[in-house]
């Protein structure tokens, strides 16, 4: 089959930060060493600026002590760190919390703190809103507004990282709000910025990009030489159910992805994540399970089963529990890594998409 792929949205960036001011976010450590050069400073004053932001949570320019005021005055007068304001936030009795972002065009864009054990995950949008439309999500029911930039996606994970301080991130998944691979060159600059010594110095490893499955842009990625998990949002195991419920699948066959995913695999040598959502009724019979382990068969690839997050208006349901673990059982029965994820947010509507409907219902 010739893979015909959906459009992805305008991939340029624009401007980040405040009017006229760009984003400390969006700044690598060279960059602020030329930009602090060329006003005559000395290039180690960008480690100091930069240990401020990502080690220590400044949130102004005015904490940076070991900078003298004038610096403080030009950084502030020059650029800014955190253009949002949180508009909303709710918190779970599983302590998961999510905040509802507002930005200076006044679009908005959700992030989630998912505590767990030892590891304390942030979740980040890359869109506001998403142009998929898959039809049991609340994400792409008002379409997409537009992409949010590197600077804003960066200063998403800080904002989840001022939640959990003084510990520190350990993990981030990029299963926020919108697709990833359609906001590609944002979301490469995000990933290597949060991936940085400089920066937050999340490991690669516990980097998970998630994809509704774009072929061409996940073998660029796989070129990209970075570590990181690439998760393909399937949920479907044959091409005529997946059409059924993802818009974009009609343009992309399973095949098409079985294909970028060994690609992706041969070479990272990092097996593609498969997330499924079960539906209800829907995704989640025996026969399902047999068409899914036979596909997985054919790549190398793990798969995160994910019980549905209930949407208000939308006709889908969360399979029982026996349902749940059947369905696992199956799978592992014919040799398949398959794991049920616990769902997180159940009592805050923490599904991607429904704090920002909610704020927008409201108003």
């Amino acid at each position: 089959m010739t893979e015909k792929q959906p459009a992805p949205a305008n991939d340029s960036e624009p401007p980040p930060g405040g009017v006229g001011r760009p984003s400390l976010f969006g700044l690598t450590d060279e960059t602020l060493v030329t930009w602090l050069g060329e006003r005559g400073h000395q290039r180690f004053r960008a480690g100091q600026v930069l240990e401020w932001v990502y080690r220590h949570g400044a949130g102004t320019f005015d904490e940076m002590t070991n900078l003298s005021k004038s610096l403080r005055a030009e950084l502030a007068a020059s650029m800014t760190l955190f253009e949002s304001r949180i508009a909303a936030k709710s918190e779970s009795r599983d302590s998961t919390t999510k905040l509802l972002l507002r930005w200076s065009d006044r679009s908005t864009s959700e992030c989630v703190l998912i505590p767990d054990d030892q590891r304390r995950t942030a979740c980040i949008s890359t869109q506001v809103g998403c142009p998929v439309g898959c039809l049991f999500c609340a994400s792409g029911l008002d379409g997409l507004q537009r992409n949010l930039t590197s600077a804003q996606i960066v200063e998403q994970a800080m904002r989840v990282a001022q939640l959990c301080a003084p510990e520190r991130l350990t993990n981030i998944v990029f299963m926020g709000l919108g697709e990833p691979l359609a906001n590609y060159a944002a979301t490469v600059a995000a990933t290597r910025t949060i991936n940085a010594a400089w920066g937050p110095n999340v490991g690669a490893r516990k980097i998970t990009v998630s994809t509704v499955g774009l072929p061409s842009q996940m073998r660029r990625l796989a070129d990209e030489g970075l570590q990181i998990t690439l998760a393909l949002s399937l949920h479907a195991p044959d091409d005529a159910l997946r059409r059924r419920l993802i818009p974009w699948a009609e343009t992309v066959s399973i095949d098409d992805l079985v294909a970028a995913a060994r690609y992706y695999f041969d070479s990272t040598t990092r097996e593609v994540t498969l997330e499924y959502i079960l539906l209800g009724g829907v995704n989640d019979q025996p026969q399902h399970a047999h068409q899914l382990s036979t596909l997985c068969k054919r790549m190398r690839s793990n798969v995160n089963l994910i019980p549905y997050n209930p949407v208000p208006t939308l006709p889908y349901r969360r399979p029982a529990d026996d349902a749940q673990h059947g369905f696992l059982l199956l799978l592992r029965e014919r040799g398949i890594n398959a794991h049920l994820r616990r769902s997180r947010g159940l009592d805050i509507s923490a599904a991607c998409g429904q704090l920002r409907r909610q704020a927008a219902s409201r108003k």
